[in-house]
């Protein structure tokens, strides 16, 4: 179907809209894609230029999380449009792109409706496991926004703590323990104490998640390439790091996975846990999803399931700082301006370790050895 970009509805509507789409696109470029995608800034840039395009976005797709920049550019990559595995880069295969996505304006759209973006990485496990490790066991896990249910099986995956040796030596080993066999080695730089880093993995004996559009990697070959379209094009080790989680927990169960709204289904879905386990509700990269009233609700709601809980539970926060500002407004050290994309981890509330944004690192906070004692 061929779309007139220039014709989407009421012209002074449209027209303040499309602004505000421009202005998604621009800001997306500049602090999200920037020094992460090349190929991402470019082409989120070059949109953000392009009025009568904006305006197609703006005209054809409902307000919110459906107008995200990260989403048209997978729908496109799922659909397999031009320059797909690497992005379009220069006006020759922006135009290109634009023309494809056009004249496939149909199908890309009904992507947009069916689909959402998510924050199912695996690699989130390498920052989880040292306080999963020291929870009393075995454990209940129930993940808030677990997505494709990855982030809950961190006992099948191998592990790699590394520091800097300083000096020119090179990187150190501190810790390496998991699964030997497993397809997935998550290797994590690390800053703090060694007693800090878990000596075996956690016993898990029940495993749960919650979100509004779960997917299954494992079965379900769309719901697998729709999470590869959402790894960024030229970023090979992402892409190579979901393919060898999805292997991973092939041979496993899979975790009892309900559809709907975090804080609506949570109750019931906590409530199933065995009593004999230890009940850990976590999240990761999540909340920034849900309005800041919702997010209060959510919090209220976890520590109340925990404490009416029969020998209680634990709740496990990693978010940005600016999601639970009231949290890391307490932190013994307060996440560095050079971490502008890094994670904030923290155990019932209080601040443990700043992480990098894809598990890539995980350096304890001043302090945070005396907090987990409490």
């Amino acid at each position: 179907m061929v779309v007139n970009v220039g014709n989407t509805g009421n012209a002074g509507r449209a027209a303040g809209n499309a602004w505000g789409v421009a202005e998604r696109y621009r800001e997306f470029s500049w602090w999200e894609a920037r020094g992460r995608s090349d190929a991402h800034e470019e082409l989120s840039a070059r949109i953000s230029q392009d009025p009568e395009f904006c305006d197609l976005l703006s005209g054809s797709l409902p307000a919110g999380h459906k107008q995200q920049p990260d989403l048209l550019l997978a729908a496109v990559r799922h659909l397999d449009g031009p320059h797909a595995e690497m992005g379009p880069r220069g006006a020759a295969a922006y135009g290109r792109w634009r023309e494809w996505t056009i004249r496939h304006w149909d199908e890309v759209r009904a992507v947009f409706m069916q689909r959402a973006t998510h924050t199912g990485e695996p690699a989130h496990c390498a920052t989880l496991l040292p306080l999963l490790a020291r929870l009393p066991q075995p454990l209940a896990l129930l993940e808030a926004g677990a997505s494709a249910g990855l982030g809950l099986h961190p006992d099948r995956y191998r592990y790699r703590y590394e520091a800097d040796g300083g000096d020119g030596a090179g990187d150190v080993l501190r810790a390496e323990l998991g699964a030997p066999e497993s397809p997935l080695v998550l290797t994590c730089r690390t800053g703090g104490a060694a007693d800090e880093l878990p000596e075996r993995l956690p016993q898990i004996v029940w495993r749960a998640g919650i979100d509004l559009d779960p997917l299954d990697p494992v079965d379900e070959r769309d719901d697998l390439r729709w999470l590869q379209a959402l790894v960024w094009p030229g970023d090979g080790e992402r892409a190579a790091r979901l393919s060898a989680a999805v292997d991973a927990v092939r041979p496993a169960p899979r975790p009892r996975m309900v559809r709907g709204d975090l804080i609506d289904e949570l109750p019931a879905l906590a409530a199933e846990a065995p009593p004999e386990a230890t009940l850990v509700i976590f999240h990761s990269a999540v909340l920034p999803s849900l309005p800041p009233a919702r997010r209060e609700e959510f919090v209220r709601l976890v520590r109340s399931l925990l404490e009416g809980r029969p020998g209680g539970g634990h709740w496990i926060s990693h978010e940005h700082h600016s999601v639970l500002p009231w949290i890391t407004g307490s932190a013994p050290h307060a996440p560095r301006p050079g971490d502008a994309r890094h994670l904030t981890l923290a155990l019932d509330g209080r601040p443990v370790a700043v992480t990098g944004p894809h598990g890539q690192s995980l350096h304890s906070l001043s302090g945070a050895r005396d907090s987990l004692r409490r």
